[in-house]
């Protein structure tokens, strides 16, 4: 998968300078797109699939949904140096390819004469490959965007590359259930292969840029440098996972009706904070954004813990979403900066393995303290740790502003 003639390298900063950077960052975040579209697809077949027609209990099913996290967690610092050492569309073709056998792999585990056990071993294959397939093509398409729309836009590249990535997931997880409704579960596995083949020889004619030169660090102290603003990321992070993962169990606990809605609202709000605000990065700071945005998403998840009433919890899921959409993007840029341009893939992927932990954590312990003091304490668990973040972040800016200064005097 060599890039080959089309490895030439346009500078950086083209896009930002010639007009608008809109064009550039949609051609690439647009692989995101498809990449996650194959991440939605199976998502809401796989445990039903499992536990049914396979005939596993719940926790082989539970295994095999979470086993792709566990891959995409692994492969986050492989990711990025793939980025920095052999340029990003390197990394974006090999994390399609790898979508793609995925695809084959569901569609073997869905063939109806084969044994239950290898049925159950090509799906937890074709997870582990999709897990490893998504943090390759998601690391490369935010390092490629950057260097195509120039570095001015590295919140919006962020920011929209987040948008795919929900959007995805959010198509795909409904088309996958039609899917398999119809044509059965290995149609999962061949709209998986056709649609990622397609966008392999697509990003393949995109022109390549070239690796950044300069110091290489290694990844330890990459990841030294992205443990404070990993840490904002991940209690800011709390609130999103515990909405998406405990609000349908609250509203049942309430006897509310329409619990979806407010997964909805949430999504919604997320994605319209996105669209609407992502330049604000650029213009008032990656600190100030992510201050701002901690607040909001601390004041809905506060709203939810005291909800009385249904139309109080959609209104804080609302607030919570559209708090939480620019806290990636906007310390998310201030982290890339503490590293030299040639390790900006390393930075991202260890940034990124914040959101990853904090995600898969929130599940269980959430469900510790819901378990003791009731489904609405999770959210004001939450709220705390998004206050913390806030805290956390004011630090930082106010440590990154005295460094500023010394360094002026």
């Amino acid at each position: 998968m060599s890039d080959n003639a089309s490895a030439t390298s346009a500078p950086p900063a083209a896009s930002a300078t010639t007009g608008s950077a809109a064009g550039p960052i949609i051609a690439i975040v647009f692989f995101n797109f498809v990449a996650y579209l194959a991440v939605g697809l199976p998502m809401a077949v796989v445990p039903g699939y499992v536990h049914g027609p396979l005939g596993y209990g719940e926790v082989v099913a539970g295994f095999a949904v979470s086993i792709q996290y566990l891959a995409t967690l692994l492969s986050r610092a492989y990711a990025g140096r793939l980025c920095d050492n052999h340029g990003p569309k390197r990394s974006v073709l090999s994390g399609m390819a790898l979508c793609c056998a995925s695809g084959i792999c569901l569609w073997i585990a869905g063939l109806s004469g084969l044994a239950p056990a290898g049925s159950l071993a090509s799906l937890i294959v074709g997870r582990l490959l999709l897990g490893t397939g998504e943090s390759l093509v998601t690391t490369g398409t935010i390092t490629w965007g950057i260097a195509r729309a120039g570095s001015a836009h590295t919140g919006k590249v962020i920011s929209w590359n987040g948008m795919t990535s929900y959007g995805g997931m959010a198509l795909g997880a409904p088309l996958g259930v039609l899917l398999a409704e119809h044509w059965g579960f290995g149609a999962l596995g061949l709209t998986t292969v056709a649609m990622t083949l397609a966008s392999w020889f697509l990003a393949r004619r995109k022109p390549a840029v070239a690796p950044s030169g300069g110091e290489r660090l290694p990844f330890s102290q990459v990841f030294r440098r992205m443990v404070p603003f990993g840490l904002c990321l991940a209690l800011g992070s709390v609130g999103f996972g515990a909405i998406s993962t405990f609000v349908t169990l609250f509203f049942a606990s309430r006897h509310w009706p329409d619990a979806a809605l407010a997964l909805t609202l949430l999504g919604a709000f997320f994605i319209a904070a996105r669209l609407l605000f992502a330049g604000s990065i650029n213009r008032f700071g990656g600190f100030p954004v992510a201050l701002v945005s901690f607040i909001v998403e601390a004041s809905g998840l506060l709203l939810l813990w005291l909800a009385a009433a249904p139309w109080q919890a959609f209104a804080g899921a609302a607030l919570t979403g559209f708090g939480f959409a620019l806290v990636f993007p906007s310390l998310g840029m201030e982290a890339v900066r503490r590293v030299p341009s040639g390790n900006r893939g390393a930075a991202l992927g260890a940034y990124a393995l914040f959101l990853d932990l904090a995600l898969g954590l929130t599940g269980p312990l959430a469900g510790v303290v819901a378990n003791r003091l009731g489904y609405a304490s999770v959210f004001l668990l939450a709220a705390l740790a998004v206050a913390l973040a806030a805290m956390l972040s004011s630090v930082l800016h106010s440590m990154a502003g005295k460094g500023a200064a010394a360094s002026a005097a």
